[in-house]
């Protein structure tokens, strides 16, 4: 799998969505036309843009440009609220004002990560994002000009952010790299999903994208902000948690099935990872 296109389904009259995602699941490196804005509504969400990994908090918002990569690493015991919307939906042959910025460009040198941006303005676009996910989910008569006039909000309180510091525009050269960047990390991330059950080393993982070991290790740490062994253990733990969540299996067999050697090193590692012992987990689950 490569670094995709995606085309989120939104309706031609009215191109705007949202939705819950939970942490489970890592999200492939992916791009799309339409603007996403994440908000962390519990838990801390892991995701990667602009060669970064960002740990998105409680009630932190961050967004992604028209066109600019992105992923979701698995961030468990976490939800996010989704909001996709295309830029049509603003009339903005209309609307602006030829002395404003366009809106892609607005998009483009805006802070994407709330942490930078002045406390008053985190909270108003706290707010706003919450009082459009509820004007959603309510569909009450008349929800549609509700959602328009807040998303409206939303974009005027993004205008009055600080721009970002020594903003550049990318060249082809540089966006290149970036997509190059994930399409290598896409084909480690979906080794590591279909193999995780198995014994995997530094040096078959590093062979997948035909590197040493060591500039393996390198680049992944740098690109992933974990070494490659620690998000290999993360993600087997992950798959462990989601079976004790699931099924009812022998501790011998979620073991095997998230990529253990045995019981004992399973129960150790699972122990020190989540703070409680597999069977412990699991029971507070119920």
């Amino acid at each position: 799998m490569s670094l995709y296109l995606e085309i989120p389904e939104l309706h031609s009259a009215f191109p705007f969505r949202t939705f819950i995602n939970d942490g489970w699941e890592i999200v492939y490196p992916h791009w799309h036309k339409e603007i996403e804005v994440i908000y962390c509504l519990t838990g801390r969400v892991k995701l990667g843009a602009f060669g970064e990994i960002f740990e998105l908090a409680e009630g932190e918002i961050f967004f992604f440009p028209s066109g600019e990569p992105h992923f979701f690493l698995a961030s468990p015991d976490s939800k996010r609220i989704v909001f996709q919307f295309d830029l049509r939906f603003f009339y903005e042959q209309n609307n602006r004002v030829a002395s404003d910025r366009t809106l892609l460009q607005l998009f483009d040198e805006t802070p994407n990560y709330s942490q930078q941006w002045p406390l008053t303005a985190q909270k108003n676009l706290n707010r706003l994002l919450r009082e459009i996910f509820n004007c959603h989910e309510e569909k009450n008569e008349g929800w549609q000009y509700g959602v328009t006039g807040l998303l409206t909000q939303f974009i005027y309180a993004l205008y009055q952010l600080p721009k970002k510091p020594n903003v550049k525009q990318n060249t082809a050269k540089e966006n290149l790299k970036s997509r190059e960047t994930l399409e290598l990390l896409d084909q480690i991330f979906e080794y590591v999903e279909a193999n995780f059950d198995s014994p995997i080393t530094l040096a078959a993982a590093a062979k997948q994208v035909g590197f040493s070991q060591t500039y393996f290790s390198r680049f992944f740490k740098q690109k992933v902000g974990l070494p490659f062994s620690q998000y290999l253990k993360e993600y087997r733990i992950e798959q462990a948690k989601f079976l004790l969540a699931t099924e009812q299996l022998p501790m011998s067999d979620v073991a095997a099935k998230a990529g253990f050697a045995n019981v004992k090193t399973f129960h150790h590692v699972f122990k020190k990872t989540v703070g409680c012992a597999p069977l412990q987990y699991q029971k507070q689950l119920t």
